[in-house]
């Protein structure tokens, strides 16, 4: 395993060098940490990573490899992961290439033999950081002036980068472990959904397919005009705004969008950005937080049942605790105290900032699958 330098400019000052795994070149990126023991290539492919560098907690990363099942999207989004060290030897039954050449393959950018503690406790301490990251370029200055030049990453629409480019059927159900592979969909419902995808992950659409939906992905600028004439003709029966990455008070377009699905009441499920979408387009903000939520062991409490349970999460920007004045808040994030779920009160809407499928991560929270069936 041949590693080369890396050279690395972070927005404070701070420059290191460390070892690069993954393609040459030279990439920028917000750093962020992420808690998760499991699931380096999920995250690696889940569009909402888009424009992030992944700090990952765990020391070692690497052991189980990589297998084209355990993708979320076709490619790797994150801008870069970064790991205290890179294990090339992977060593599990389903394993079918290393990460090493999983990152060769996708285009990613790995960074490895660095202080992640060090990092973590920089992100924690003083919020998220941008940063620019080459096996080009060792010259501090010359990176700084890299990093000083780029567009605010809070200014990028990422969800046009990470959106499908056209319509598709989604024909695959849940993971099933006895055989190894995915069930297929059965659309014993007989219903549809379309998923307006701003950053989807696979996971999402076969929980929606396992629940017996038959599941349609279109483009995130599809319009609300035809999504309600569909409804209104019976040939759908509701909308889920998914997860996705980067600012969501920028899309203005696809605001008013759902803002015209609300008047309708269309039954929506919105997941993640999803979340904060519709919260906004009911007319209450977002905040960005300090440097977010990301990893697979967040405990998220049902206010209702008082039950807990732990969730995946993967967000920087909380909903205003205005929309309680619209909606209920039906889940909560023992953590920081944030809104993790909301029910609106005069419309057929839930919506959770917390990711459901669990992909990777825990798999208890799948009954809001069920929730949204029942609403349509």
């Amino acid at each position: 395993m041949k590693l080369v330098p890396v050279w690395i400019y972070i927005e404070n000052g701070t420059f290191l060098e460390a070892k690069s795994f993954g393609v040459l070149g030279t990439k920028i990126g917000e750093m962020n940490f992420n808690s998760a023991m499991t699931g380096y290539q999920e995250i690696l492919t889940d569009p909402s990573y888009a424009g992030q560098f992944v700090v990952s907690t765990m020391p070692e990363v690497g052991i189980v490899g990589t297998n084209a099942d355990d993708m979320e999207s076709s490619n790797i989004h994150a801008s870069g992961m970064i790991v205290r060290k890179i294990n090339a030897n992977s060593s599990n039954f389903r394993s079918q290439k290393n990460i090493i050449n999983f990152l060769h393959e996708h285009g990613g950018f790995g960074i490895c033999d660095i202080d992640t503690r060090y990092l973590t406790k920089m992100i924690r301490d003083n919020g998220s950081k941008m940063m620019v990251a080459s096996t080009e370029i060792s010259d501090k200055t010359a990176l700084k002036a890299i990093l000083d030049a780029a567009p605010n990453r809070e200014n990028i629409d990422y969800t046009k980068q990470v959106t499908t480019s056209s319509v598709y059927v989604h024909k695959l159900a849940r993971w099933d472990e006895a055989s190894l592979s995915y069930r297929d969909a059965k659309n014993s419902l007989n219903k549809k959904v379309v998923v307006l995808d701003f950053g989807v992950k696979k996971s999402i659409l076969s929980e929606l397919c396992e629940s017996g939906l038959e599941v349609e992905v279109a483009p995130a600028s599809t319009s609300a005009k035809s999504l309600i004439s569909r409804f209104k003709n019976g040939e759908i029966s509701g909308v889920l705004l998914s997860c996705g990455p980067g600012n969501p008070l920028i899309l203005k377009e696809a605001i008013e969008e759902i803002k015209l699905l609300i008047k309708e009441k269309l039954p929506m499920l919105g997941i993640g950005l999803g979340h904060q979408l519709i919260s906004i387009a009911h007319g209450h903000s977002a905040s960005k937080l300090k440097f977010g939520q990301h990893g697979d062991n967040y405990p998220v409490k049902n206010i209702k049942t008082g039950s807990v349970k732990i969730s995946t999460q993967n967000y920087n920007y909380n909903v205003s605790e205005s929309v309680c004045k619209i909606a209920t808040s039906t889940h909560i994030n023992l953590f920081s105290e944030a809104i993790a779920g909301l029910k609106y009160n005069d419309s057929p809407i839930i919506s959770v900032q917390y990711h459901p499928e669990g992909g990777p991560g825990p798999h208890e929270n799948r009954d809001i699958f069920q929730t949204f069936v029942s609403m349509l």
